[in-house]
């Protein structure tokens, strides 16, 4: 009965329908690991944000490579900042509106140096999108307490002068001449003496997992519906094998030829008689035709 399946053409559906049942699948992982990633994150920001700050000989080796149990960890130190160095980074939105984070260097007291992102600005009017009247950092000596975040990828796209696309400390290294730690850079919590103004502080990431979870159940239910359409319409072709084998033998028993149902036969056009009740011209060479045929063929 599905003996069908074996032929090129079902092959190949069948195929293509694996094709797209493999990619809904990957989709569907890939929206579960955004998930458990996003949830991870959640439990970092509920342990570590309001935690107490470790001093540097503690938070070293994090500032080299940091934890994933230390995500958010606050931090605090002592030393200056270097402001003629400050980094923009491009493209960051807070509230609905677009604008920059302010990326500042801070030495230690020991010659270590971490970037500081002191808070979001909004775009400037210029070409080029600098902030105006960006508030300076304390002068002096100061006392930086930070939560801790690991650098961003390079995403590849160029930026203005002292401006970045991402958060790559080995960029920022570069573009400063400073040696910047590279495992990790801070969120400004506060800092004593405090500066009278400030960038817009960046908020508490919110404890929602979005739409992740809904959308990897939705990739996987893709998948499996495409091997339902395939199965359905497998049956469909049974049944109509099913019926024009039933068709053929009923035909063969009659003497007559087979119809498929893949080739019905057209339909007669219906004929309306005429109003004063004479025969079409039609209906009378069909007759002459049916009566003179015989002896027309004697002839």
């Amino acid at each position: 009965m599905y003996r069908f399946l074996a032929s090129t053409r079902w092959v190949g559906w069948l195929v293509l329908v694996m094709i797209f049942a493999v990619v809904c699948a990957g989709l569907s992982w890939w929206q579960w690991d955004r998930r458990a990633e996003v949830s991870g994150e959640n439990r970092q920001v509920a342990a570590n944000w309001d935690a107490a700050p470790a001093d540097l000989a503690t938070a070293r080796s994090w500032l080299a490579q940091l934890p994933e149990e230390r995500l958010y960890a606050p931090v605090r130190l002592t030393g200056q900042y270097v402001p003629d160095q400050t980094l923009f980074v491009r493209q960051r939105i807070l509230s609905s509106a677009i604008g920059m984070e302010v990326l500042v260097p801070f030495r230690t007291q020991d010659g270590t140096v971490v970037m500081v992102d002191r808070g979001w600005m909004p775009n400037g009017q210029g070409a080029e999108q600098h902030p105006d009247n960006v508030p300076a950092p304390p002068s002096g000596t100061v006392t930086v307490t930070m939560r801790l975040k690991p650098g961003e990828p390079n995403i590849g796209r160029d930026a203005p002068q002292g401006q970045i696309a991402s958060i790559e400390l080995a960029a920022t290294a570069q573009k400063t001449g400073l040696p910047v730690q590279t495992g990790a850079y801070g969120l400004l919590a506060s800092e004593d003496p405090a500066a009278a103004t400030r960038p817009t502080a960046l908020p508490k990431p919110e404890a929602d997992e979005g739409m992740h979870w809904s959308y990897a159940l939705q990739w996987a239910a893709f998948g499996v519906l495409f091997f339902v359409g395939f199965g359905y319409a497998a049956r469909q072709q049974a049944k109509i094998n099913r019926d024009d084998k039933a068709a053929a033998a009923e035909a063969a028993a009659r003497g007559e030829e087979q119809i498929f149902r893949a080739r019905r036969a057209p339909r007669a056009r219906a004929v309306k008689p005429r109003r004063d009740g004479k025969p079409h011209d039609e209906d009378v060479e069909d007759a002459f035709l049916d009566g003179a045929g015989p002896s027309h063929q004697q002839r």
